[in-house]
């Protein structure tokens, strides 16, 4: 059942995308719950390999906050680009649809991967926060240019 209006949730959820668009980690984190739902659609033992450590599953906000400083870490920030498609909220869940376009610091390669996010808002705070996106463009983005 749901607990949040599609009009509570949709705040919530252009709050996140603001705020991920400037990059604060701190300022990002706050939106989420403390204990959280955050998933990642990639293939487990991939999950937190050296090129990509931040591709892994969370659970606390100050995981949500580690994620984006490791991000931050591995791209190149001036090169950094999202487009958002479509955000559609049914209740308390959200699906943000659109295209990521980042650089590699380690390699310079840049890429862009599609991506969808589901979101889920309880007392307007992020509680699960589930991620599927191209992992194949990421990865080869990261890749040693031997493979």
């Amino acid at each position: 059942m749901s607990t949040a209006s599609p009009q509570a949730t949709q705040t919530v959820v252009r709050e996140l995308l603001r705020r991920i668009g400037e990059g604060d980690p701190e300022r990002i984190a706050e939106l989420y719950a403390e204990r959280v739902d955050w998933r990642l659609d990639w293939p487990e033992e991939e999950h937190g390999r050296k090129a990509t450590p931040w591709i892994r599953h969370r659970s606390t906000r100050a995981d949500v906050a580690a994620h984006y400083r490791e991000l931050v870490e591995h791209h190149v920030p001036e090169h950094v680009g999202t487009e958002i498609e479509r955000v559609l909220v049914d209740g308390d869940h959200a699906v943000v649809l659109g295209e990521i376009g980042q650089t590699a610091r380690p390699t310079g390669r840049a890429y862009r991967a599609r991506f969808a996010l589901h979101l889920t808002i309880e007392n307007g705070l992020v509680t699960r926060h589930h991620v599927y996106e191209d992992s194949l463009a990421v990865v080869r983005a990261f890749e040693p240019e031997n493979g």
